[in-house]
């Protein structure tokens, strides 16, 4: 593929590492929800990748002063490229804005990061991250920061009933952030046995194998009757969210 050139407030990265997503899997694989209808998400030719880190190798004008960047610095940018202009960016919710561009999915726009060089566009959201951070950890600063935000989107209290379904990738990060808010109980839930064991490492209370056992029916009966304070959905699988 051929360098990209920065603009005006651009970033040019050397890809250090680009995390495989779900979503980008379901991208190859021609999902539904992102190339079916008139209007596909998806406008190919795109290259994907929205989990990357990458060495800054050129900035444009006044990129250095907007982003803090020097050349030689280690940056990644937020999956979402805010377009600024609508209700939710402009109240600061910039992760439901309307038009929702995500590096990866909109060719000539937002390219991924599954090249050697990208683009950090002008509307998008950089960070500096340190060098001595290796490559393969800080392409998992944005699954990481997908399930804090899932955490604080749920508001755990002090004691609260949590259940978390999936323990994946995404499961066990959410899992982890959610041990920090003290919950009374912490429950995981999964068919993989050996996902379930590595919950338990990381700080469940308890793990049910949903294939195995009534996840709904043991929950109940540890509440009497009146089911979780808390329930996070990470299995991206539509019985996931009905047992919710």
């Amino acid at each position: 593929m051929p360098i990209p050139k920065a603009g005006d407030e651009e970033v040019i990265v050397k890809v250090g590492a680009s995390g495989i997503c779900g979503s980008d899997i379901k991208c190859y694989e021609g999902a539904e929800i992102l190339w079916g209808g008139p209007s596909p998400y998806v406008k190919p030719p795109v290259i994907p990748g929205h989990e990357f880190v990458g060495e800054v190798v050129e900035l444009g004008e006044r990129a250095a002063e907007k982003t803090g960047l020097e050349i030689g610095d280690k940056a990644v940018a937020e999956q979402i490229v805010p377009c600024w202009e609508c209700r939710y960016c402009k109240t600061g919710k910039y992760w439901m804005c309307q038009v929702h561009n995500i590096f990866g999915f909109q060719g000539g726009v937002d390219d991924g990061g599954f090249a050697e060089y990208m683009k950090y566009p002008s509307n998008a959201i950089v960070h500096e991250v340190p060098k001595r951070m290796p490559d393969e950890r800080a392409a998992f600063i944005e699954p990481l920061s997908c399930a804090i935000h899932a955490v604080q989107r749920a508001r755990i209290e002090l004691g609260d009933f949590v259940v978390i379904a999936g323990m994946g990738p995404l499961g066990l990060c959410m899992l982890q952030v959610a041990k920090l808010k003290n919950p009374g109980k912490l429950v995981a839930l999964d068919v993989k046995e050996n996902r379930l064991r590595l919950a338990e490492e990381l700080g469940a209370t308890l793990t049910l194998n949903v294939a195995r056992e009534d996840a709904v029916k043991r929950v109940l009966e540890m509440t009497q009757g009146y089911g979780c304070d808390v329930y996070i959905e990470a299995s991206a699988s539509t019985s996931g969210v009905t047992q919710g």
